[in-house]
Formats: C-alpha cells, structure tokens, sequence
C-alpha cells in the first residue's frame, strides 16, 4: 500500500508530490500528465517567485521537466470517489480502479465550468451519476442524458451509447468530435437548469428544452467535493480545514484551490506544501491517540486547532 494518493495534478498535487519525494515517501500523483490546464492556458505568470518567462505553457513546460528530473509520474486518472476507512484511503477512478494509500491529499482544484444545477445533489445516486465506467451499465436500454465539459469526455459518452436505447449528448466546450454511433443520439448545445424527479430522475431542464431521461450523467473534471468524498466538511464549493490542512476525515488532507480563495499558484504552491510535511507527520505517528489534532470550527466557518 503506498503512503499517500494525491488527487489534482495541478500546483498544489505537484508541490505536494515534489515534498513527499523529498521526504522518501511513496505516493500516487492522480490526474492528468498534461498537468493543469489552469497553468497551462495562462496568458501570463508575473507573481510566481522566480519565474520569469511569464507565459502559462512556459510554466507548464519548467514544471513537467522538474517532475521528470526528480523520477515523478502523474497517473492518468479522475477520482470519482474518496472513502477515508480510518486506518487507510481508497479511491476509485473514472476507469473503474481502485488505489489504496494510507493517506490522502484533494488537491482538486474546482470547476468554473459546468457548475452545479437545481437537484443535481438532491438526485446524486438516484438518476444522477458523475462516472459513466461505473454506473453506464444500469442504463441499458434507458434513455440518458449526458453533459461533457471537456472533449476528452466523448470517450465517455460513446460507451453510455453502447448502452442507451436513446442519448442526449451536450458538450459545454467547443469543438465537438462526438460522432453518434446510433440514429437515435442527439446532439445539442444548452445550458442545464435543474434536474426533477420522484423518487429518481424523471426530466432535465435547460433553458431552451426539457427531456425526459432516466439518468443525467455530469461529465467535468472534478466532481463536487460532497459527493467526491463521503462525510468531508465543505463550505459547499470548497473543503474546510485547519492550518495544517488536515480535513475532519482522519487521513485525508486539501490542499489548492478546492480549499478556498485566492486561486493563486503561490498559495496552491504553499497548502501543497504542508499538507505533504503533515501526511508525514501522521505517517510518523506524530498526532493524539485519535490519529489527529482536536479542532473546532472558528467564527470564519474554517476548522481551526484547539489551544488550551
């Protein structure tokens, strides 16, 4: 079992990565070997300490040859699902994989895209999925609709086809190659409103239409943090921690922009930092008998240490 998963391959998964690496612990880097696209679609990169060649993808490229040079590979993979047990972290993958790790790191980041729509928690394993690997197969013969915020999604969607008697297709980026395998598929470009239901999904509504479906599945990079991982404490758009970014699941740690304002590569940069050096420290044993410091919520709303 490796000692830690870090999930994001953005500033604060490759700081952590880099602070594991050098404090000889084995990890998992889970994302996308292209890294983030936040850095690498940056017009400009001014604030960063030493760096001066300005442009994202000049970043991007110094940060992929600091990786490489220090032997680290980013696994190409989505977590769909985090479940801390305690005494070790598992996490499932949009392939259907599983990876174990004592600790965690959600360096996640968070989604400008595709933000959440009216019942789409509400209805989250009733109708409502954000893995199409996982849960495809219980649509065969099932009307779906399917939201893509990325190409890199249509791979996704073909296979709901292979199931689907009818889909919905609904790319939210431009530039859609998603040939439909079957007459029956429809492509259509719309902005979602709200999802509705009984006891499960009954209809989705964008703002143009609505149709009847039997499951909405919501493809984009990261998953609400809520329904990534079971029982973490959010603010609802990002996870809560203390200073030390530990998370209220004893194991699992955030860092990065899924921990909050401001989204600026040196703050990632930082979290990633300490939450690397405190995955050590409980890794050594340096914490109470319950595997973690006491905390409390301060009047911010963020978990803060008990003094005293």
């Amino acid at each position: 079992m490796t000692d830690c998963v870090i999930i994001g391959s953005g500033m604060a998964g490759i700081s952590a990565a880099l602070t594991l690496k050098a404090r000889g612990l084995s990890f998992i880097l889970l994302g996308s070997p292209e890294l983030s696209a936040k850095i690498s679609r940056a017009e400009s990169v001014l604030n960063y300490p030493a760096f001066c060649l300005k442009t994202g993808a000049a970043f991007c490229k110094v940060l992929k040859s600091q990786l490489a040079e220090q032997g680290i590979a980013v696994k190409a993979g989505r977590a769909v699902g985090v479940y801390a047990f305690g005494d070790k972290v598992s996490v499932q993958t949009g392939d259907d994989e599983w990876i174990e790790a004592k600790t965690a790191i959600l360096a996640t980041g968070v989604s400008f895209s595709g933000s959440a729509a009216e019942g789409e928690a509400e209805f989250l394993g009733r109708g409502v999925s954000y893995c199409a690997t996982c849960d495809g197969f219980l649509y065969k013969g099932k009307t779906v609709v399917v939201t893509a915020t990325s190409r890199g999604f249509e791979k996704d969607a073909s296979l709901l086809e292979n199931f689907a008697a009818k889909l919905f297709f609904v790319p939210l980026y431009r530039g859609c190659t998603f040939a439909p395998k079957k007459p029956s598929t429809e492509i259509f470009t719309d902005g979602l409103v709200r999802i509705e239901g009984g006891s499960r999904v009954e209809r989705a509504v964008f703002r143009h239409r609505t149709v009847e479906t039997d499951g909405v599945f919501l493809l984009k990079e990261s998953a609400p943090l809520a329904a990534l991982c079971g029982g973490l404490e959010t603010d609802g758009k990002h996870v809560l921690t203390d200073r030390a970014m530990r998370t209220n699941l004893k194991g699992v740690f955030a860092a990065g922009d899924c921990t909050g304002t401001p989204y600026q590569y040196a703050k990632a940069a930082g979290e990633g930092n300490v939450a690397a050096l405190s995955v050590a420290d409980f890794l050594s044993g340096e914490r109470n008998e319950n595997g973690a410091i006491p905390r409390e919520n301060g009047e911010d709303g963020r978990i803060k240490e008990k003094i005293g």
